[in-house]
Order: C-alpha cells, then structure tokens, then sequence
C-alpha cells in the first residue's frame, strides 16, 4: 500500500484483506479469528498471505464491543516481586497462553480497595475473566465492596477466580494454611524445640493470621504456650523479616529455641538477621517459613517449610476458568490446596534439655 506525503496512513481492515484475498468478508473473518467452521485450505491460505502482505492486526477492542467480551484475562496479585504470587502467576500464564488468552497483569497493594478498582477496570475492557491472587483482610466493608464488583463483573457473562480465601462467592483455589501450619508446629515440637517465637505478618491479613492460629494449634497439642510477646508483626517481605526478627533479639535473653515466619520470604529477612547478629541456624536459633518458594534452592542452611505447590496452584485456577464458571451448578467450585511440612538442616533436632550445656561451656 502506498500513501500521500503528510497524510495518515489509514488502518488496514479486514474488508481490505477480504478483497485482497478474492473471498467474502465472512470467509475471511473465520480465518483470521479462528472460527468454529471451517474454511478449506486454498482459501485460508489465501487470506493468511493477504494478512502478510497488508501488515493486518485485528481490533480486538472492537471484537470485545461486538461480541461483548474480549480475549483478555485480568490478573492481579499482592507484590509481584514476592515468588509466592509470582510462582502462582507463571503457571496461570502459561497454561492460559496455551489457549491464545491474553494476560493482563497487575500488582496492587494487598488491599480489597486496590483489587476492586481493578475488577471494575476490567470490566470496562470487557474482559473474559479475572483472577485474583492473594489473601482477604479483616477489612469486612472493603470486602463487600469488592463482593460486589465481581459480582457485576460475572453478571456481564465474565468469570471470576480467586486464589486465597473462600470469601469472595467465585470459584476458588484454597490452600490450607492453617492446617500446614499446625502440622509444621507438631513437627519442630517433635524435633525438641519448646521455646518459640512467631513473625506474624500483618495483622489484618488473613493468610498471615490463619498461618499464626494454625502454629499455635498446633503447639498446644504438645503442651507448648507461647508470650504473646514472642508474635511480632511486620511486613511481609525481606525487610519486613529482617525487622521482626531485630525485634526478637532486642527483648533480650532468654532467646527462643525456634522461629516460625508466616512465609518464606520473612523467613530469608529472619536468617539474614541471625546472621549479622553471629547466631548460628540452627545451633543458635532455629528457624522455619512457610511456601518453599524456589528462592529457598539459594538458601544456607536449607530452610524448613510447608510446601505448597505455587505453579500448580496457577494451573488450577486456569482451569477452572477455562472449563466455565461453577456458579450456575450449585454454586462456587472451591479446591482445597494442602501443604506438606518439609524439614530441612534451618530446624535440626535439638538436643534434651539435660544435655544442654550453657553457652561458652567446653565438654
């Protein structure tokens, strides 16, 4: 195609490659949009070189207003630069780039506020879907705000998936936090430790909160209590760990025998900590996160986790959006996701009490 100096180029349309191709504009828009009949190959492979030839890209905002839905898939986690969410994203992705769905992704702060503006974001795109990653707060109002956003988002035909909490009415995929860690607690009660301390995350989001019930679930099976003094809130991220984890050391002695942090990724902050503090892991301290994030490969000593599987977790929101929404069939489809406690060298067995010697002591 040729154009005028100074003049606009004008956008090839399908129209164009219908003529270019000598087939009617019906025949061509099954080719190019891939439709459910099929046109022979002389034909389609006709229309494929008008494609190249004219440099034609569908408008896909205009396929969304005729057909009232688009191709494209809204995805928003907490912090994409967590390996929690961006392990969860990577299997969503890829099993939705197998179908020819276009991702649209976005991090937010972990707030209801944050992830309804972009429910309703989406819903002015018209897109196919969305997929929420991350935990509910105890923010109720802000919850049944969000609620209602998807819920306006869905009654346009769209769907809705959540990763975290059963509390938003959609299909969800549900890990089991609070069961993985009271299993966790179980197990380092089981090694010896009896002396505890929690990086609890923040206080009003609910993964962090079900994480620290669990544990403590589970350490009262033993017999175990815990200062609430020894729960410490931060962050949760690197820096939110490293600043918990100060907290601890400056209560002073006696130190606790085990930490326990909410996830993995406070935990690396935690040891790193330890460490410039000269405390070893785990002849010092103890320690244990939880997610057995793929960071954790890098990390010395290994460090003792509940597995959840993050990839896996993605695919199965992928499916359940790609096999239509359960809404319609006795309500929201919830998959439940456990966790397996995986004990490494960060949580040795400690040694009975009576056979500890006091720090500084030469046997």
């Amino acid at each position: 195609m040729t154009e005028a100096r100074g003049l606009t180029p004008q956008r090839v349309t399908l129209q164009d490659v219908a003529d270019r191709a000598g087939v009617s504009l019906t025949t061509a828009s099954r080719v190019v949009n891939h439709g459910s009949r099929r046109v022979g190959r002389s034909l389609a492979e006709r229309v494929n070189k008008a494609v190249a030839e004219l440099g034609y890209t569908a408008n896909l905002q205009a396929r969304a207003v005729a057909t009232g839905q688009s191709t494209m898939v809204g995805v928003v986690v907490h912090d994409i630069a967590d390996p929690y969410f961006s392990s969860i994203a990577a299997g969503l992705i890829e099993s939705l780039d197998a179908k020819r769905l276009l991702v649209c992704m976005s991090s937010t702060s972990a707030t209801e506020r944050a992830e309804r503006e972009y429910v309703a974001l989406m819903r002015a795109q018209r897109a196919r879907a969305v997929v929420l990653i991350g935990s509910r707060s105890d923010d109720s109002a802000a919850r049944d705000a969000l609620r209602a956003e998807i819920e306006a988002f869905t009654r346009s035909g769209s769907q809705a998936v959540c990763v975290g909490q059963d509390l938003l009415g959609v299909d969800t995929i549900m890990p089991d936090n609070r069961a993985g860690a009271d299993a966790l607690a179980r197990a380092l009660a089981a090694l010896g430790h009896r002396e505890f301390a929690v990086l609890a995350g923040p206080r009003g989001l609910l993964t962090a909160r079900d994480r620290r019930d669990g544990f403590l679930t589970g350490l009262r099976a033993w017999s175990i209590g815990l200062d609430p003094a020894r729960v410490v809130h931060g962050e949760l991220s690197r820096d939110g760990g490293y600043e918990a984890m100060s907290a601890i050391l400056a209560a002073g002695e006696p130190l606790p025998d085990c930490v326990f942090a909410v996830t993995d990724v406070m935990a690396v902050g935690a040891l790193a900590r330890l460490r410039a503090a000269g405390i070893d892991v785990p002849t010092g301290i103890a320690l244990a996160g939880f997610d057995d994030i793929l960071t954790l490969r890098d990390v010395y000593p290994p460090l003792t986790t509940v597995r959840l599987p993050l990839k896996r977790m993605g695919e199965m929101a992928a499916e359940l959006l790609l096999s239509g929404s359960g809404t319609g069939t006795g309500g929201p489809r919830v998959l439940p996701v456990p966790g397996e406690v995986i004990l490494r060298e960060s949580t040795h067995p400690r040694p009975p009490r009576s056979t500890l010697a006091p720090p500084g002591t030469i046997r």
